[in-house]
């Protein structure tokens, strides 16, 4: 969840950074220095205890206590809601300068042409600036996902439930410290293995456009194996054609 926030807010960023409007590239700057210059850890404290800084949070009349709607900051930012907020937003900053880097990678032809075709602007963004700039961001993108998938065990020190703070929470009973940290770790690795598969069949997806033979899936590379190994065996003079041949002359004698 927090990694699908994080590149959404991510790309709105990176194209307001992109944009002619001095406001919306100043205010998108001033996200990533500060989000970028804060630890991770750091963020997902101020807002797990924002509440004591602000008791309150809500919409009022300036410079007084009534409030219109308003709602106690400990119930509206839960252990949850401070874990995604911190982590999509770091996210966020990293993810808009990888999707600027990936727009700024396409050829500056593709824009002329599709702004000389009168095109919308939207259209323009959507169908074809980001759909070539994927194969650059997306090798990035799974890193920082990945990434951020090993970075939730931060979260642990807030107390949320996630893989981590279970294995410290086991551990701390049964005083089975190196098991229990094993098993997160062949978790992290089964995680892992399941987005770096995600990762492929996606980046394959996004080079349809740009090469004549996509790169074979796994599946189709063993087919591929298997049926080579079976023409081999199948050659005459191979030895092991030849040791099946003799084999066969045996048992008919």
């Amino acid at each position: 969840m927090a990694g699908s926030l994080g590149f959404l807010l991510g790309t709105i960023l990176a194209l307001a950074r992109l944009s002619k409007s001095p406001i919306l590239n100043s205010v998108s700057w001033s996200f990533f220095w500060f989000f970028r210059s804060v630890p991770l850890l750091v963020q997902v404290l101020i807002w797990y205890n924002l509440g004591y800084l602000y008791p309150r949070l809500g919409f009022g009349i300036p410079f007084t206590d009534t409030y219109l709607v308003g709602f106690d900051t400990i119930t509206l930012i839960s252990q949850f809601a401070a874990a995604v907020l911190g982590l999509s937003l770091h996210q966020a900053a990293y993810s808009a300068e990888i999707i600027r880097g990936g727009i700024l990678s396409v050829d500056q032809g593709q824009l002329e042409a599709s702004a000389a075709l009168g095109l919308p602007r939207h259209v323009r963004v959507l169908q074809i600036i980001l759909p070539q700039a994927a194969r650059s961001i997306l090798p990035n993108a799974f890193n920082e996902i990945i990434g951020l998938l090993k970075g939730t065990s931060i979260v642990s020190v807030i107390a949320l439930g996630e893989l981590f703070y279970v294995a410290q929470v086991i551990y701390n009973r049964n005083q089975q410290v190196i098991p229990l940290l094993l098993v997160a770790v062949i978790w992290y690795i089964i995680l892992t293995t399941v987005l770096s598969i995600g990762q492929f069949y996606v980046e394959r997806h996004f080079a349809r456009g740009a090469e004549r033979v996509l790169p074979p899936t796994p599946l189709q590379a063993a087919r591929r194996w298997i049926s080579v190994q079976w023409a081999r065996l199948d050659e005459p003079g191979t030895p092991t054609s030849a040791g099946l041949d003799a084999k066969s002359e045996s048992f008919r004698l």
